[in-house]
C-alpha cells in the first residue's frame, strides 16, 4: 500500500483537538483511513458492526468491485480463469501469485495428486457419527481431525509446514467429501485414482462402486472443475475473516481450515446455494410452474417472510460475474443429462426468467446469483442437496490456504482483537447472598 498525500482531520463538535489521521491508496478500490493510533490518540474505538467499512488487512489475492460486476484473482478476472485455466492452475496462482508454466503445472499436480489418499484411521473417526449427520458436521471434524495425523506440517510460522499443509488440505478435502458422502449412503469408500484429474477424482470417488466401472463424463467433469474456479476465493467474507483470525492465534493450518468450514456452514453464507434448492423443491412440492405466480407475489409480499434465495447478493449490485458462467455450465449439464424437462429444472428455469424480466427484481438488481445455478447444476450431476456447503468448502480450502499464507507472511499482523461498545451494567458490589 501506498502513503496518500492526502490526509483525513477528525475534529470533534464539542471541542478538543482536532487529529490527523494517515490515508492509504491500493492499487485500485478505496483509499483507506489509517486509524491504528486512534485510541492512543483520542481514548476512542470506532464502531463498525460487521465491519462493512473496515479494512482489517492489506491484500494482494483477491478483488471484487461489486458496483461493476468484477472479480479478480490475482488481477486477473473470473471470466477469463474459467474459461482458460482449470482449478489446479486456478490454486498455483492463488498460493504462488502467478499462473504456471507447463512444468510448473505438471510439477504442481504432481504434488497434490501423491497426497489424495488420508489416513486409513479416519474412516474409524467417520464411524462416530451416525449416518443422518449433516455433511457438514462431518467435515467440521474431519479437518480438524488432519492435525492428530500430520503432525510434520502443523507449524503455522514454518513457511514448508505452511506450504506442505497447503497441498495436502487441496489433496484430501476431495477425499474427505467423498468419503462423508459415502458414509451417510452406506456405501464403501472408493480410493483416490492417481489417473484422473482433480475434479474427474471427486466424481469417481462420489459416484463409482467396486462392483462397477465407472467411466468420468467429460461435460460434468468441466462442470465441477468450473464450481471449484468460481468459488476458489472470494476477498474477505465471514470465512476467511475466521480463518485469517484463527490462524492469527498461532494455530495449526488444519485448525484454521476447520475454523472457516465451520463458518461457512452458516445459511447466510456456504448454505445458500443448499437454501436456493430447498426453496425449488419447496415450490415443487405446492404446486410447481402452475403456482410460480403466487410464489413471486409472496415475495413481493414484506409481510409474508417469504424470501427469493439464489437471487442478488450482498456485494455485487450488478450481476454477479460467476453466475453467467455458471449459467452456461447449467445449460450444458442439463442436455447432457436430457434434464431439460425435468420438472423442477423447469421450474428453475421458469423463476430465472421472471426474475431478469420482471421489473420488480430487475429494478432491485435481484438477479440470479452463481449459488443458484451451482446448486442446479449439483443436484443434476447427483450431488445430494445437504453435502453442497461441502463442495463449496471444498473449493474455498485453497482461497482460505493463500489468505493465511498471506497474513502470516505480512510483517504487521498481529493476533486479532475486535473491540467493543460496551453497554452493560458500570462496577458495583456483590452483595451476601441474604442481601440479595
Amino acid at each position: 500500500m501506498k502513503l496518500s498525500d492526502n490526509k483525513a482531520t477528525l475534529s470533534f463538535s464539542k471541542g478538543g483537538s482536532s487529529i490527523e489521521l494517515p490515508v492509504y491508496h491500493g492499487s485500485i478500490g478505496p483509499d483507506v483511513i489509517d486509524i491504528r493510533k486512534l485510541y492512543a490518540q483520542t481514548g476512542m474505538f470506532t464502531y463498525d458492526p460487521g465491519f462493512l467499512s473496515t479494512a482489517a488487512t492489506q491484500s494482494a489475492i483477491t478483488y471484487i468491485d461489486g458496483d461493476k460486476g468484477e472479480l479478480l484473482y490475482r488481477g486477473y478476472p473470473i471470466e477469463q480463469l474459467a474459461v482458460n485455466c482449470d482449478y489446479l492452475e486456478t490454486c498455483y496462482l492463488l498460493l504462488y501469485g502467478e499462473l504456471p508454466n507447463p512444468g510448473q503445472k505438471k510439477d504442481f499436480t504432481d504434488r497434490v495428486t501423491m497426497h489424495t489418499m488420508v489416513n486409513e484411521q479416519m474412516q474409524f473417526f467417520l464411524r462416530g457419527f451416525r449416518r443422518d449427520a449433516h455433511p457438514m458436521a462431518i467435515m467440521t471434524g474431519l479437518v480438524g481431525a488432519l492435525s492428530a495425523f500430520y503432525h510434520d506440517s502443523t507449524d503455522i510460522n514454518n513457511p514448508k509446514h505452511r506450504e506442505v499443509a497447503a497441498i495436502r488440505l487441496i489433496a484430501k478435502m476431495p477425499t474427505l467429501v467423498a468419503m462423508a458422502y459415502k458414509y451417510t449412503i452406506g456405501q464403501p469408500y472408493m480410493y483416490p485414482r492417481n489417473d484422473l484429474s482433480y475434479a474427474g477424482n471427486f466424481l469417481h470417488m462420489m459416484f463409482a462402486t467396486p462392483c462397477a466401472d465407472y467411466k468420468v463424463n467429460p461435460v460434468l467433469e468441466r462442470a465441477i472443475d468450473r464450481i471449484f474456479t468460481l468459488h476458489a476465493d472470494h476477498e474477505q467474507n465471514a470465512s476467511t475473516s475466521t480463518v485469517r483470525l484463527c490462524g492469527s492465534s498461532g494455530t495449526n493450518p488444519f485448525a484454521a481450515i476447520a475454523a472457516g468450514v465451520a463458518c461457512l456452514w452458516g445459511p447466510a453464507h456456504g448454505g445458500a446455494n443448499e437454501a436456493a434448492l430447498n426453496m425449488l423443491e419447496d415450490i415443487q412440492k405446492n404446486g410447481g410452474v402452475d403456482k410460480i405466480g403466487e410464489f413471486i407475489k409472496q415475495v413481493k409480499d414484506k409481510n409474508s417472510g417469504v424470501k427469493l434465495m439464489g437471487f442478488g447478493h450482498r456485494v455485487y449490485k450488478n450481476y454477479d460475474p460467476r453466475a453467467k458462467l455458471m449459467q452456461q455450465t447449467c445449460d450444458e449439464v442439463l442436455k447432457e443429462l436430457g434434464l431439460e424437462n425435468d420438472p423442477l429444472f423447469k421450474l428453475a428455469k421458469a423463476l430465472e426468467k421472471i426474475a431478469l424480466e420482471d421489473e420488480y427484481f430487475v429494478s432491485r438488481k435481484l438477479y440470479p446469483n452463481v449459488d443458484f445455478y451451482s446448486g442446479i447444476v449439483q443436484r443434476a450431476i447427483g450431488i445430494p442437496v445437504p453435502l453442497f456447503t461441502a463442495v463449496f468448502a471444498l473449493a474455498r480450502t485453497v482461497g482460505w490456504i493463500a489468505q493465511l499464507n498471506e497474513m502470516i507472511g505480512d510483517p504487521e499482523y498481529k493476533i486479532g482483537r475486535p473491540r467493543q461498545l460496551f453497554t452493560g451494567a458500570e462496577k458495583r458490589d456483590v452483595k451476601t447472598i441474604d442481601k440479595r
